[in-house]
């Protein structure tokens, strides 16, 4: 994989919030500044997507095609880095991550002895990273909170705008939100503005984490086709793509035969 130059324009602009870990049984969670747990891993079975809002994260599965390299803006633990590694070994990973005490703990305690020509942390603002790129990352994952709420760079029209041009045509951007957020569908009609309305919700199963996704172009939209291939995935990959699928029926427009692309304000 080739590894993009990156320069970095300017200097955080806040404080980092301190990095903590907790551990209960065999489960090791990594906090920002607050009690949040933020990424959690089963040290038994490192790869285990362990929490409901990672899990959902993947759902982008469901309507990928040909992926060979995937952005993630935000590294916290590691969760998808480790899943995508064990589970999709070609493809190629980008991790980009603004605070260096995230990426040291993360190297040092969750498991990332992986790095190399296939997979790379870059310690960067990643909605300036996000800028070099033109069309030649296939997926785009966000999570990006300081602890406390969302990083409003990474809600904002012109992040949406740059995550776009850096996707390849069939390019899926995915981000994980929290419902309860007042400005919730404010950052809805934000991404459907930029995605001309490409865009699917994809509920966790707890604590109000949603999982969005917005498209470059029309996706598979057909409700039974994506059936037959949530069965498929779920067999292979060991999550509940069903489940998936069945939550993102009941939180979007559809006819019941295929998804509809919900225009306007909000959810």
């Amino acid at each position: 994989m080739a590894r993009h130059p990156y320069r970095r324009l300017r200097s955080a602009r806040f404080a980092l919030p301190e990095v903590g870990i907790s551990e209960h049984g065999n489960i090791r969670s990594l906090h920002l500044g607050s009690e949040t747990v933020q990424s959690s891993m089963n040290v038994d079975y490192p790869a285990e997507l362990v929490l409901s809002y990672s899990r959902a994260m993947m759902a982008w599965l469901l309507f990928a095609e040909n992926v060979r390299h995937i952005t993630q803006i935000g590294l916290g633990g590691g969760s998808f880095v480790r899943w995508i590694d064990a589970h999709l070994p070609e493809v190629a990973q980008t991790a980009v991550e603004i605070n260096p005490q995230v990426i040291q703990i993360a190297r040092a305690s969750f498991c990332l002895d992986f790095e190399g020509d296939a997979f790379q942390i870059i310690e960067a603002d990643g909605a300036e990273y996000i800028q070099i790129l033109r069309g030649n990352t296939d997926v785009v994952l966000v999570d990006g909170f300081d602890g406390v709420q969302i990083i409003d760079e990474l809600v904002a029209e012109p992040f949406f705008h740059d995550c776009r041009m850096a996707l390849s045509e069939k390019g899926i951007f995915a981000a994980n939100w929290w419902s309860g957020d007042k400005r919730y569908s404010l950052f809805l009609q934000r991404l459907r503005t930029i995605f001309d309305n490409r865009v699917l919700e994809v509920p966790a199963t707890t604590h109000g984490n949603v999982a969005v996704l917005a498209f470059c172009s029309e996706p598979e939209l057909n409700i039974e086709k994506l059936k037959k291939r949530a069965d498929k995935l779920g067999k292979r990959y060991g999550l509940d793509f069903f489940r998936m699928l069945m939550d993102a029926k009941g939180r979007n427009l559809h006819n019941q035969k295929q998804f509809l692309w919900r225009k306007g304000q909000g959810a």
